[in-house]
């Protein structure tokens, strides 16, 4: 059978309450009885009689302050520990609240004792909870959204040549082709991000030269910045501590970034990538010339699905997950990663521990 928590509690003090009564007890029976017949014998009065006496008024008032101890611990003890367990009671309501889907509610006993750390810990708890579930549904959106975009242009081409509205042609050939291209560029995205997310539990460590991963993708990138008249410089630093790390996902960590700055990058600028010693590790950044971002925007850059600028369409701005990625794989390294505006545009970083 199941009892609530404060009749358990009850129940713990009444048993703390019956093992001193029975000490109380047997004490007087056995060391107060005999000190009190031993004091009648020095004083050469009979003990017989005066020792019942005795042991019957003290076990009669013990009896009647053992009720009245007993009554007035149950009643202090049970407002007491309901006024204890009350906040576990209110995270019951809150956790039945989030049972239904709702991430808004919060805890509002937050004293400085194990409970109160406890719902302050509970709270903190639910902000992340409702950011994610936030972000889940802004995905859901995004996805939505940037399927949405080629599949309507690739229906409508199919519809009007049915209709004999548009004539098949190469040039119609091509921009479903390119439809479909925006497709499949979206879909490669979200399984590198789901691998991404997988990559936490299988990292191949190994020595990793980075002035090697940025040669590579320098060369890699070298047509995209030609097209756009793109200068681009290294600064590898020589003497950095030694990172360990899986090759291949730093070598997308570092792509992603260059990436992400040769996109936004206007036409003529630079792209600078380095790397340098920083708190018992390694820090590499990427920084792009260009337009800055508002300060309240920089720690949403690694969010899935964020585009500094909500009107920019993918061909411009990307679906908003390359960020999203070097942060996970980051992460998996046990590294971290930020973002801030430098003199010339943003400047883009992660650090891995040596």
């Amino acid at each position: 059978m199941k009892y609530p928590l404060i009749i358990k509690l009850l129940a713990i003090n009444l048993v703390v309450i019956t093992i001193v009564i029975v000490c109380v007890w047997l004490a007087v029976d056995y060391l107060a009885a005999d000190y009190f017949s031993a004091l009648m014998e020095q004083y050469h009065i009979s003990p017989t009689d005066t020792h019942g006496m005795f042991l019957a008024s003290v076990h009669r008032y013990l009896v009647i302050a053992s009720l009245i101890g007993v009554i007035a611990a149950i009643g202090m003890g049970f407002l007491l520990t309901r006024r204890v367990l009350r906040p576990l009671s209110e995270m019951g309501a809150v956790i039945t609240t989030f049972a239904a889907g709702d991430y808004t509610t919060r805890v509002g006993y937050c004293a400085n004792d194990e409970i109160g750390r406890l719902g302050l810990t509970f709270n903190r708890m639910a902000d992340s909870l409702q950011r994610l579930e936030e972000l889940r549904r802004n995905m859901v959106v995004d996805v939505a959204h940037e399927l949405r975009t080629p599949l309507t242009n690739i229906r409508g081409y199919l519809e009007a040549m049915q209709d004999s509205v548009v004539s098949v042609s190469a040039e119609t050939i091509e921009l479903l082709h390119g439809e479909v291209l925006r497709l499949i560029q979206l879909v490669e995205d979200l399984q590198r991000l789901a691998r991404a997310d997988a990559a936490k539990g299988h990292v191949n460590r190994a020595d990793v030269d980075f002035g090697e991963l940025v040669e590579q993708v320098s060369r890699l990138y070298q047509p995209q910045f030609s097209d756009k008249r793109i200068r681009i410089e290294t600064a590898v630093a020589s003497g950095a501590p030694t990172v360990k790390g899986d090759p291949d996902k730093l070598l997308q960590v570092i792509s992603n970034l260059v990436q992400n700055a040769c996109r936004y990058v206007p036409r003529g600028g630079t792209v600078r990538i380095a790397t340098q010693a920083a708190r018992d590790g390694l820090e590499i950044s990427v920084e792009n010339s260009g337009e800055k971002i508002p300060e309240r925007e920089l720690s949403l850059m690694f969010e899935r699905f964020y585009r500094p600028d909500k009107s920019r369409s993918r061909d411009s701005g990307g679906a908003g997950i390359g960020l999203a990625i070097v942060k996970q794989l980051v992460e998996a390294h046990g590294g971290e990663v930020g973002a801030e505006n430098s003199p010339n545009g943003v400047r883009v970083w992660f650090r891995l521990p040596g």
